[in-house]
């Protein structure tokens, strides 16, 4: 007690100090003080600053931060809210001081760019607020994390370090950063980690992140690239159909940049290749059960087994359909009986095929309609090559423009069919890529101008009909349906008669056969080599230029004997 009435004097000396010093109007408010605690209730302390009376501080301003209720004759400091309140009190605060005290810590803190403790208690608009033993502080929704965090949960009242960004006293404002100690901490995790990484190494990590094309692993503060394509040797089409945020998965280092600080990771390496025992397990032409992985516009993939994947193009879906749409003719997991066409193992594809799984029908067709044989179809399209008709409801076939009529051209026939008209053709052979007949309308009866084509062989004169007249020569009709053109420079011997010009269309002339291609029928025919020709079959019968007769006197006596000729025939 005498020491409580002791310091009770000097208080009372120091508060006369005080008011001589700064009055009795109370300036002294705003000011943190260190008080004795005189008594304690259970509502309140009653504190003595050496004031004119003491002041209550309320008992939760302690036990709310945490700290201990305390004790008679303990020291404490304290804010001096108000000099004098309505009831001639002090009012002080143990808060207001404990923020006092922070603020100057925290300030001490910013300039030595040091990091200040605390912890998330709530959120505002834009971010949350810290707790920095006392002082509140502003944590924007940017300076969370180092990626985006959806749920902040775990992270609120638990006592983290805080970067300072900002102060402003006089505003009271603080902003704090929990990204930049991550940083600061990831880049020397990542430092001392990446220098011990080596490809083909195996590490324990989590799922962070997972996107389109791949998966963020967390491999200890340090994240690398799970692409899709290294998940899994089967096909996947998204990593969540695999892998979920926080799952822990074991992985591979497949790639390794030093200078981008790049990691590529597998888990699929993790796991023997299936490939390697492809050419032991299938074979080519047959027959296996495999289900439908994915659809796209040029066909499906179907997985035979767990990681091994071939692709039925949709040519190879089904017999005799043309511009077929997969999605279609199968659906994804539906299950289908397939045949490996094709296997190449350093390209790892299989060709697959599903129509081979069901009779031909070009197969029965031709062993009931062999070539030669006379069959009934129905147009199903009319095109400036020719008709696709239908022979039954899985085989189609076509007939050329060629093959429609021997005394028309390709056009002019043509326009005698039409869409849905039934007509009969003779099998002329299978189109074994297209998967259709090959047929022919005019084979079904003779060509008319047989006998006139029997006499087209080469070396044989024919008489030729002027069809058209150009400056480069002349379109000449040899038989009805089959027609030549006489370049200038075959239209005689005699540089000087080489003019188209001197022909008339529909004039006769007479030409040699210097080539004739029987089965397309395409003829060649020269006025010249005719007159070369004959030329040497006069020198042969009557003389030669080698017995001293001359080119005249040869002619002469050809022309001269075949007057004679003549003569007796007129008087016979």
């Amino acid at each position: 007690m005498a020491e409580l009435a002791q310091a009770a004097v000097k208080r009372e000396s120091f508060a006369d100090l005080l008011n001589e010093t700064l009055g009795e109007d109370g300036l002294i408010e705003g000011s943190v003080l260190r008080g004795l605690v005189a008594n304690v209730t259970s509502d309140f302390v009653m504190i003595d600053v050496g004031l004119k009376s003491e002041g209550l501080v309320a008992v939760k301003e302690f036990t709310g931060a945490g700290e201990q209720i305390p004790a008679i004759g303990d020291e404490v400091d304290v804010y001096v809210d108000r000099y004098e309140d309505r009831n001639g009190q002090v009012v002080l605060s143990r808060e207001k001081a404990r923020r006092e005290e922070a603020w100057v810590d925290l300030e001490r803190a910013y300039a030595g760019d040091q990091r200040a403790e605390g912890h998330i208690f709530g959120r505002v608009k834009g971010g949350y607020m810290v707790d920095l033993k006392g002082a509140v502080a502003f944590l924007p929704n940017s300076q969370v994390d180092v990626r985006p965090v959806r749920d902040i949960s775990p992270l609120m009242n638990m006592p983290q370090p805080f970067q300072i960004l900002k102060m402003d006293r006089k505003r009271g404002n603080i902003v704090v950063s929990r990204r930049a100690i991550l940083e600061e901490s990831r880049a020397e995790a990542r430092s001392d980690f990446v220098s011990n990484l080596r490809e083909g190494q195996v590490l324990q990590g989590v799922v962070k992140n997972i996107t389109d094309y791949g998966a963020f692993i967390d491999l200890g503060g340090v994240d690398g690239l799970l692409h899709v394509t290294d998940i899994a040797w089967r096909r996947i089409n998204h990593p969540s159909e695999v892998l979920h945020v926080g799952q822990q998965v074991s992985v591979q280092v497949v790639r390794f940049d030093p200078e981008k600080q790049r990691i590529s990771l597998g888990m699929k390496q993790l796991e023997s290749d299936p490939w390697t025992l492809v050419a032991g397990r299938f074979g080519i032409g047959e027959k296996y059960k495999g289900r439908v992985t994915n659809i796209t516009e040029y066909g499906a993939f179907v997985e035979l087994e767990p990681g091994i994947e071939g692709l039925v193009h949709v040519s190879e879906m089904a017999w005799g359909k043309k511009n077929l749409d997969a999605a279609k003719m199968v659906s994804t997991s539906q299950e289908v009986e397939v045949v490996i066409l094709e296997i190449d193992s350093d390209k790892r594809r299989i060709s697959l095929g599903m129509k081979q799984c069901q009779p031909n029908p070009f197969a029965a067709f031709e062993a009931k309609f062999p070539i030669g044989s006379t069959v009934t179809a129905t147009v199903k399209t009319v095109n400036s090559n020719g008709l696709l008709v239908s022979l039954d409801a899985e085989v189609e076939g076509f007939v050329s423009a060629e093959d429609l009529s021997w005394t028309k051209s390709g056009k002019e026939a043509l326009e005698a069919y039409e869409v849905g008209a039934t007509v009969q053709a003779k099998v002329l052979g299978m189109d074994a890529e297209k998967d259709r007949a090959e047929l022919g309308i005019k084979q079904l009866e003779n060509d008319p101008r047989e006998d006139a084509i029997a006499t087209l062989k080469k070396g044989a004169t024919v008489t030729c009909t002027v069809a058209k007249v150009q400056d480069n020569g002349i379109e000449v009709e040899v038989v009805p349906g089959i027609s030549s053109f006489i370049r200038r420079s075959d239209l005689s011997r005699d540089r000087s008669e080489q003019r188209p010009d001197r022909f008339a269309v529909g004039e006769k002339l007479d030409a040699l056969v210097t080539a004739y291609d029987k089965a397309t029928r395409k003829i060649t025919v020269s006025v010249k080599a005719r007159e070369i020709e004959e030329e040497k079959q006069v020198m042969a019968e009557y003389g030669s230029a080698d017995s001293g007769a001359s080119l005249g006197d040869i002619l002469g006596a050809a022309f001269q004997q075949a007057g004679v000729a003549v003569r007796k025939g007129d008087s016979e």
